[in-house]
C-alpha cells in the first residue's frame, strides 16, 4: 500500500536532490587545474567504487521497501539482512563515499565542500529517518545497538 509522504518528507527529498545536483556540477565546474595524479585519483576511484557497491547492495536488499522519504512505507518491513546486517544506512553511505570520490576524481575543492555539506545533510536525514523507524518497528532500537550507521564496526 502506497502512502502519500508528508510535506516535510518531500522537502527532505527536494533538498537532497538539489545538493546532489550541486555536488555533481561542482566537480567539473570547480576543478582545481593543478591536478595531482596518483594518490588523489586512486583514492577517488576507491571511494567511488565503495560507494557504488554500497548503493547497489542497499537497493538490492531493500527491494520494494525502498523509498526516498525518511518515513518508512506503511506496508514495509524492517530489513536487517545482507548489507543491512553491517550498516543501517548503506544508501546514505553510498552517496557520501561517491561524493567524496567524485571530488577527488575532479580535484575539486568546490566538490569537496559540497560533499561535506551533503554528508552533514544526509546524516540529519538519517537521524530523522531513525526516529520514524523507532516508532514503526519495535526491534529497531536493538538493531541500532548492534549495527553501525555508515562504517562497519566504527560508526
Amino acid at each position: 500500500m502506497k502512502v502519500t509522504p508528508s510535506q516535510s518528507s518531500r522537502r527532505w527529498v527536494m533538498a537532497q536532490t538539489f545538493l546532489l545536483l550541486a555536488l555533481v556540477a561542482s566537480g567539473p565546474l570547480g576543478r582545481d587545474y593543478e591536478r595531482v595524479w596518483g594518490v588523489t585519483v586512486e583514492l577517488g576511484v576507491i571511494l567511488f567504487g565503495i560507494g557504488a557497491y554500497l548503493g547497489i547492495a542497499g537497493v538490492r536488499h531493500l527491494g520494494q521497501n525502498r523509498t526516498p522519504y525518511p518515513e518508512p512505507l506503511a506496508d514495509g518491513e524492517l530489513i536487517t539482512a545482507g548489507i543491512y546486517k553491517r550498516l543501517r544506512h548503506p544508501l546514505y553511505a553510498s552517496l557520501v563515499y561517491c561524493g567524496f570520490g567524485w571530488a577527488l576524481l575532479w580535484n575539486s575543492s568546490a566538490a569537496f565542500i559540497m560533499a561535506a555539506i551533503t554528508a552533514c545533510y544526509l546524516h540529519a536525514k538519517a537521524r530523522c529517518e531513525e526516529r520514524f523507524l523507532l516508532k514503526r518497528y519495535p526491534d529497531y532500537s536493538e538493531y541500532m545497538k548492534k549495527t553501525a550507521r555508515y562504517l562497519p564496526g566504527i560508526y
